[in-house]
């Protein structure tokens, strides 16, 4: 019978503002997260991804290489960040090359089970439960959907 490799969640090389509180279990690796930041349990934040100030990162959400996330924000449980758009049919397989970056203003909240793709989204946004964001956001207001789509100002 063959054992499997097993690999422990962890907290490696993590520039940490102050007054930070990060709830275990998490995987937390070569990043950047702001001051007075909330880390929820089941949370992965890969390498380079840099947190504002003042934000949350609920539960189960994923935020992967190429994203930076603003001030004040809040990011709810299962959000799931892209950066890989299958762009020659299928996972790049290693080449980072074919990665794209997502960028996050200030002010905004991104519902639970939220997916987005890798798009800027302007401060003042907030984003509904489940949509799919596709296209970046340049106008402040409410969005939800699959694809997202501007409900209403704020």
């Amino acid at each position: 019978m063959n054992e499997p490799v097993i690999f422990q969640s962890q907290i490696k090389n993590v520039n940490f503002g102050k007054d930070v509180k990060v709830v275990t279990p998490v995987n937390l690796y070569d990043c950047t997260i702001g001051n007075n930041t909330f880390i929820g349990p089941f949370v992965e934040i890969q390498k380079g991804v840099k947190i504002g100030d003042n934000c949350k990162i609920q539960s189960h959400s994923f935020v992967c290489e190429l994203v930076s996330i603003g001030n004040n924000t809040v990011v709810a449980h299962g959000v799931m960040f892209i950066n890989d758009l299958f762009a020659q049919g299928g996972p790049a397989n290693g080449k980072k090359e074919l990665w794209k970056k997502t960028l996050i203003g200030n002010n905004v909240s991104i519902g639970s089970n939220a997916t987005i793709l890798p798009v800027e989204i302007c401060d003042n946004v907030v984003i509904g439960a489940g949509s799919v964001v596709t296209r970046s956001i340049t106008e402040p207001g409410v969005y939800a959907g699959n694809p997202a789509k501007k409900l209403r100002s704020i």
